[in-house]
């Protein structure tokens, strides 16, 4: 049998496994694949991991937390959620992820997000595990008083399963600082503390410069790092996208700040397109109505008529040099690749966790259009968590400039770990370069910490 066949041979017997024990859970044996199929090559080389069964070991949480969220609306109505837990790995730090309020939610979708935060937070360098969180409930439609009812019901159960040096949840999808501030008014309301807890706090009790902009940015500066690699620059290049939430925006802001020409954004109903690129004008209008207003995007033709909108779609058809998927998982499709290749897109940088299919990523790969998984590129956003923590913790604020330049710095040094392991002649396979390097980190813990 040859080599390759040998290694397809173990690389299936391992995924068999995991998928008998995780039936049902798609998005989750989707990102276990994906790194399986890099990391386990890499085992069998080294001694020193091989028949340890390290990645067996890292594919099961440590714990999983379901609960029921009962909660009264405004109509004095019993409403019913599930919230959950997933404390994922805790070898290098406590555990280390966002909550996510979202209809979708469901525990296929959150361990595959709390397995993507072990590597991603193993990137960063700093001391932190990976977990990840939160509800079926949907805070769009809801007054403050319904979501600030839910929230603290949600917490009632949480927060004794929570803690600085235990595990320190931030906000995703459906939590933004509204949340977080009330989810963190309850705990130290049930705890009787002022701690470091949550991340993404408001900068007057205990939040960072830089957080809200932190994922959008972190994105751009690994786009950056990829670009200049090749000796190419983001400015003056068009750049197409997804998604009109806090990585979207944030993305958009940097981008046009380092010269480049947004075409695009979207949200669940379609996606805008303007020929003349985003300004810093009409982003504080999108700001506006996403943020203040929490309405559609398809409103911003009315301001900006010359702006066309397009239901119901993605914008991976417009003619762009780079395509940011900073909107949700399994966005970017197969076809959509064809369409961005044949528009000659050179570069893809995830803002979004894993919001390209398997099909898609092999497509870029083989037509050498640089790509960038979410575990590296989307990584600002945990890593300026990380220095939240650590200000918590000296009970200090940094200036803007001093978090701006450490986020740099980190996606510089998350850039340079895709190249030590990714490298592969005279191109560089990204997402073996993360896939690996974060798992070397956290496996030499594992063994360290012996088998707990």
């Amino acid at each position: 049998m040859s080599n390759f066949n040998s290694m397809k041979k173990i690389i299936n017997q391992f995924l068999s496994k995991v998928s008998a024990r995780n039936q049902n859970e798609p998005e989750f044996m989707q990102a276990v694949t994906e790194v399986a199929e890099n990391v386990i090559p890499y085992i069998v080389k080294k001694d020193i991991y091989y028949g340890q069964n390290i990645l067996l070991r890292m594919v099961e949480p440590e714990r999983v937390t379901s609960f029921r969220v009962a909660w009264i609306d405004d109509k004095e109505e019993i409403q019913v959620n599930r919230g959950y837990r997933v404390q994922m790995n805790s070898a290098i730090g406590p555990y280390k992820g966002g909550l996510r309020f979202h209809p979708s939610v469901n525990l296929s979708i959150l361990k595959f997000l709390a397995f993507e935060q072990i590597f991603k937070n193993s990137l960063t360098t700093l001391p932190m595990g990976g977990g990840k969180g939160g509800s079926d409930f949907n805070p769009k439609g809801k007054s403050d008083t319904e979501v600030m009812r839910f929230c603290q019901s949600f917490m009632s159960e949480l927060f004794r399963h929570i803690g600085p040096n235990n595990d320190v949840p931030a906000g995703d999808i459906g939590v933004g600082a509204r949340e977080i501030g009330y989810l963190f008014g309850q705990y130290k309301r049930l705890r009787n503390e002022f701690t470091g807890v949550l991340t993404g706090k408001g900068i007057s009790w205990g939040g960072s410069l830089i957080r809200p902009e932190a994922t959008g940015y972190g994105v751009v500066y690994f786009t950056v790092q990829m670009l200049n690699h090749i000796g190419e620059s983001i400015k003056g290049k068009s750049v197409v996208i997804s998604g009109s939430g806090n990585v979207a925006q944030f993305a958009a802001e940097k981008c046009i700040q380092l010269g480049a020409k947004v075409l695009s954004l979207s949200d669940s109903s379609g996606y805008i397109y303007d020929s003349d690129g985003l300004n810093e004008e009409k982003l504080d209008y999108i700001k506006l109505l996403k943020n203040i207003n929490r309405a559609r995007i398809s409103e911003f033709i009315k301001k900006y008529p010359k702006t066309t909108y397009s239901p119901n779609s993605k914008p991976w058809n417009i003619p762009c040099s780079i395509a940011l998927p900073c909107a949700t998982q399994n966005e970017l499709l197969l076809e959509d690749a064809k369409l961005l290749k044949k528009n000659n897109c050179i570069c893809v940088g995830e803002g979004a966790n894993m919001p390209t299919t398997p099909e898609a990523v092999e497509y870029f790969k083989l037509n050498s259009i640089l790509f960038a998984p979410g575990k590296a590129s989307n990584a600002g956003g945990v890593a300026v968590s990380g220095l939240e923590m650590a200000q918590n913790s000296l009970r200090y604020n940094w200036s803007r400039e001093e978090v701006d330049s450490r986020l740099k710095n980190i996606m510089s040094e998350i850039h340079h770990s895709c190249l030590k392991y990714g490298t592969e002649k005279t191109e560089v396979d990204y997402v073996k370069g993360a896939n690996i390097a974060g798992f070397v980190k956290v496996a030499d813990a594992m063994l360290a910490q012996g088998v707990v």
